[in-house]
């Protein structure tokens, strides 16, 4: 398994502002038809060492430069990555004894290694966008009622 592990700790202003700058420079290449682009890469004797990299990697690097430009931090994780109970519960924002039960009750797909469960990343970004819909389904529907009862909502 391949993933690399979130740090969590937010960047420096200093950070943030290379990644603005970086960002916007890289930016400009994304439209080219090209399917690679070569970048130069300068080690700390100040050669030159260029590096191709596939468009498509461009615009993931830009989307997390843009991410750390307005000052959040970045993990990434490979969709067929499978993830601890803790890693799951950390994209969902919920706690690990939650996911938990939603794995026990079956709304999320896992398998065991051992004693240890492992939830594939796919199936809980499918649960996050389902429960997503559902909520703001329930929203539209209160909201609609809200006006329909005339509570000042308009």
């Amino acid at each position: 398994m391949t993933t690399l592990s979130p740090t969590h700790s937010l960047p420096t202003a200093e950070e943030v502002a290379i990644a603005r700058e970086s960002g916007r420079a890289l930016s400009a290449f994304l439209q080219t038809r090209a399917a690679t682009q070569q970048i130069e890469i300068f080690d700390d004797k100040g050669a030159s060492h260029p590096v191709r990299v596939p468009l498509s990697a461009l615009r993931l690097l830009v989307d997390v430069l843009t991410e750390i430009g307005e000052g959040n931090a970045v993990s990434i994780i490979p969709i067929h990555a499978e993830l601890t109970t803790q890693d799951a519960a950390d994209v969902l924002n919920v706690s690990r004894p939650f996911l938990v039960q939603l794995l026990e009750r079956g709304e999320i797909p896992f398998h065991k290694i051992g004693t240890h469960r492992r939830v594939r990343y796919q199936d809980v970004i499918a649960y996050k966008e389902r429960i997503d819909a559902e909520r703001s389904k329930a929203l539209d529907a209160l909201a609609e009622q809200a006006q329909a009862l005339k509570m000042g909502y308009e």
